[in-house]
């Protein structure tokens, strides 16, 4: 007689509760959808509202600091206490206004030192993105502090790759390690998937090489030699890495020789990457989406490898032939990745079952 499912579960170790009760029911994504929209709507009237009776704070630097920390503190202290898509919305666009007037204010008081306003503001997004009770706030918090970190690093040392190498290693190590705070895993996530965002935002800005707010082309100064090099070898340091990842989780079942195809691949991918500038940010977010299973953060990865590879095929300082060559090459690395992961996969699996 075969065991139930329940014991099954006890064998493996899985404790199972006997009255489980009625699962609850989740909201349909129309109502959220509406209620969400319901309360941009009313924020926006109540900060209409507000600022036609406290427009003149805006004249003075402190007094528009001391509002934007007020309108930020209700709005922590109101998703701390009521949930709802209705409520979390409202808070956010009064902490987003909040945002704003203290943004006025460290731009009044650094008195045009854009550097220093980047700087306050990457300070600022990565604080709110840490305490605020809300998903939401959190994935758009991290996605701004993305933003502001590369403007600061590009108007500041005219290195903008820097801050696309520092947002990838960063979500790699966030991504890793979410099942190791269980207590914290939906937190890790907003905060994974707002540096994801950032980065897609980054690699396309840094592409047309201006500003993202400004418009303006930077100009190479300071350590502007390192660029954008600089953001390939912070990339290729995150996907070694994560292969170090893959291989102590799938110790057993990964053969030697995929192994040593792996690390071949890591340096046959970054050769290209000194020509196609970009291409190893896209493979470290695939073999990140593979690596935590997450399908969501592959079809990031593959949204990052079109656009380099976009980016490098009008790249009018390369011939058609030097392109064309490149991009063969980069094929046939990954068919052959693919090829030799599969077999030697199925090879590892075979070896460790019969031992």
């Amino acid at each position: 007689m075969m065991p139930s499912l329940k014991e099954r579960l006890d064998q493996a170790g899985i404790a199972v509760s006997e009255d489980e009760g009625e699962p609850a029911l989740e909201t349909p994504w129309f109502v959220r959808a509406l209620q969400a929209f319901s309360g941009w709507l009313a924020a926006l009237f109540l900060l209409g509202f507000i600022a036609m009776g406290a427009v003149f704070v805006l004249d003075t630097s402190v007094v528009a600091a001391m509002l934007g920390l007020v309108m930020i503190t209700g709005a922590f202290a109101l998703l701390r206490g009521t949930k709802g898509d209705f409520v979390e919305h409202l808070a956010l666009a009064a902490s987003l206004a909040g945002q704003l007037l203290v943004a006025w204010a460290i731009a009044a008081l650094l008195e045009g030192s854009t550097v220093g306003l980047w700087w306050s503001l990457v300070v600022l997004q990565a604080a709110l993105a840490l305490v605020m009770p809300s998903l939401t706030h959190r994935t758009f918090s991290a996605f701004a502090a993305s933003l502001a970190l590369y403007l600061a690093l590009m108007e500041g040392i005219s290195l903008p790759s820097l801050a696309g190498g520092l947002v990838l290693f960063s979500l790699s190590v966030l991504w890793l390690n979410e099942f190791r705070l269980p207590a914290y895993m939906r937190q890790l996530q907003a905060l994974g998937y707002g540096l994801l965002l950032g980065l897609l935002a980054i690699q396309v800005t840094g592409y047309h090489g201006q500003s993202l707010l400004t418009g303006r082309y930077y100009q190479v100064t300071g350590l502007g030699w390192l660029e954008p090099w600089v953001g390939d070898a912070l990339g290729m340091l995150a996907l070694l890495l994560l292969l170090r990842y893959v291989f102590q989780r799938h110790a057993g079942a990964i053969a030697s020789s995929v192994r040593l195809a792996a690390f071949g691949a890591v340096a046959v991918l970054m050769l290209l990457s000194l020509q196609a500038h970009g291409l190893s940010h896209g493979a470290v977010v695939v073999v990140l989406g593979f690596a935590i299973g997450n399908r969501l953060v592959m079809g990031f990865g593959g949204l990052l490898l079109l656009l380099s590879i976009s980016n490098y095929y009008y790249w009018l300082e390369a011939t058609l032939l030097t392109k064309a060559m490149t991009l063969f090459a980069l094929g046939v690395v990954l068919l052959t990745i693919r090829w030799v992961m599969r077999r030697g996969w199925r090879a590892g699996e075979a070896e460790g079952a019969g031992q």
